[in-house]
């Protein structure tokens, strides 16, 4: 799982483009693309992306890497009440929960979103062409970045367990963000009404062939 687009064992899957930005994005608008494949053990997500503004400053696990360079995919296994939201910073910083009521109460907070433990989480297996130490301090000029994740199925079994991933519709999104970044953006696979990611009536069908997603 190498974090480079031209890589054969990324050819055979789709690519999809990350190409509706919300109206309240600034003028910086990135070219995001990604892939997704699966073998017997899980499931490999690949983002390229063509930038500007570079910003990474969250380095903890589920810190607000949204604020940051960040790519994300949300994802709701067949069967399952609720999804995960897999986001991730340019240098691969992990934010991710079970989330079952994305809307949020009189505090703020969302209604009902279930941990997941760092032990856990740490299946997932994150590299990015960057590093903390090669990210620019916002650079001006365009920065080609790529990320490379791999999600066991096993990762899944805390809240939504599989039993077969052949021939199975998931439903998600893709998006592309950077909330602090000298232009901050939204971008998203499948458009969403607001701005607000969370929302999984806005959600995408992927389907998992034995030969491609």
């Amino acid at each position: 799982m190498r974090p480079d687009w031209n890589a054969a064992e990324w050819q055979q899957a789709e690519i999809a483009g990350i190409t509706h930005f919300h109206p309240e994005s600034s003028r910086h608008r990135p070219e995001t693309k990604a892939r997704i494949c699966y073998h017997q053990k899980g499931i490999n997500l690949l983002f390229t992306v063509l930038d500007r503004y570079v910003r990474c400053r969250h380095t903890a696990y589920n810190a607000k890497v949204n604020e940051d360079s960040c790519v994300e995919w949300f994802i709701q296994p067949p069967g399952s009440k609720g999804y995960y939201n897999i986001e991730m910073n340019c240098i691969g910083t992990l934010h991710v929960n079970f989330i079952l009521d994305p809307e949020r109460d009189e505090h703020g907070k969302r209604k009902d979103v279930r941990k997941i433990p760092p032990a856990h989480a740490r299946q997932i297996r994150i590299r990015s062409s960057l590093t903390a130490d090669t990210v620019p301090e916002e650079s001006n000029g365009e920065v080609r970045w790529c990320l490379a994740a791999h999600i066991p199925f096993s990762f899944f079994s805390l809240y939504s367990p599989l039993q077969v991933i052949d021939n199975t519709v998931w439903k998600g999104n893709l998006y592309k963000c950077g909330d602090k970044t000298a232009y901050p953006h939204w971008a998203a696979w499948n458009p969403v009404r607001t701005l607000n990611f969370h929302q999984p009536a806005c959600f995408g069908t992927f389907v998992f062939s034995p030969r491609r997603l």
